[in-house]
């Protein structure tokens, strides 16, 4: 049976408790998260800020399974992460979880919709195709490309691309949106209009947001503002 915090309620989205993340470089440990806690309610908005190399992305990578704490817990949806193996890992990102990444990783070959339905594909094979792309239509719908269905990546700017990416990464209706940068490779006009949908859907759906971002007006739009330093993470604005 997996332990959970003492104070889990069982609604919260992430719960992670003392966690240390440490490399091999060499003979000697690179200790690159020291004991980091984070809780995450559902529909919250959360910015992680902080110089490159602090350990926001690593911090991602563990939230996401990608990558295993050292020492400490991740709960996410009552799921202790450190007990899962790889194969309830995979299951556990299909089904909880989408990405936001900054350079969009769309399949070239695929069009906009292809793209999005495939995500859904995976997550939820018992769908049949008939569902899923239509799913996948209202989805890039409400990113505003319910004209660019048909237009694979080339064909589409920076800010569409993101935009496909946002609907691929929301079309499972996830608990939990990770983004990482997800403004980085666009202009501030563009990034804006991007981060307005990405909100919107979220607290319309209810999915908890962990962003990373350098962009302080960015940052200053969450629910909450915690700063990575060194490793170390400390809640720095509390908004409403």
């Amino acid at each position: 049976m997996d332990l959970l915090p003492q104070d889990y309620d069982g609604d919260t989205i992430v719960d992670a408790v003392d966690v240390t993340y440490s490399l091999e470089v060499g003979s000697r440990p690179l200790h690159i998260l020291k004991g980091v806690s984070l809780r995450v309610e559902p529909a919250q908005v959360v910015a992680i800020v902080g110089p490159s190399g602090s350990g926001k992305t690593s911090l991602l990578m563990l939230l996401a399974g990608l990558e295993r704490a050292t020492t400490g817990q991740i709960i996410v949806r009552g799921q202790n992460l450190s007990h899962l193996g790889e194969d309830d890992l995979a299951r556990f990102r299909r089904k909880s979880l989408g990405i936001v990444f900054q350079s969009f990783h769309l399949i070239p070959s695929l069009t906009a919709l292809d793209n999005v339905a495939l995500a859904l594909e995976i997550a939820s094979p018992e769908l049949s195709m008939k569902e899923t792309r239509a799913a996948a239509t209202e989805a890039l719908i409400s990113v505003g490309l319910g004209q660019r269905l048909d237009h694979r990546p080339t064909a589409l700017s920076g800010g569409e691309q993101q935009r496909v990416g946002l609907a691929r990464a929301m079309v499972t209706n996830p608990p939990l949106l990770l983004a990482d940068e997800p403004t980085g490779n666009l202009d501030q006009e563009t990034g804006a209009l991007v981060v307005d949908l990405m909100f919107d859907l979220a607290r319309q759906r209810g999915t908890a947001v962990v962003l990373i971002t350098h962009d302080p007006g960015l940052a200053a739009r969450a629910d909450r503002v915690l700063t990575m330093t060194q490793g170390e993470l400390t809640e720095t604005v509390a908004v409403g």
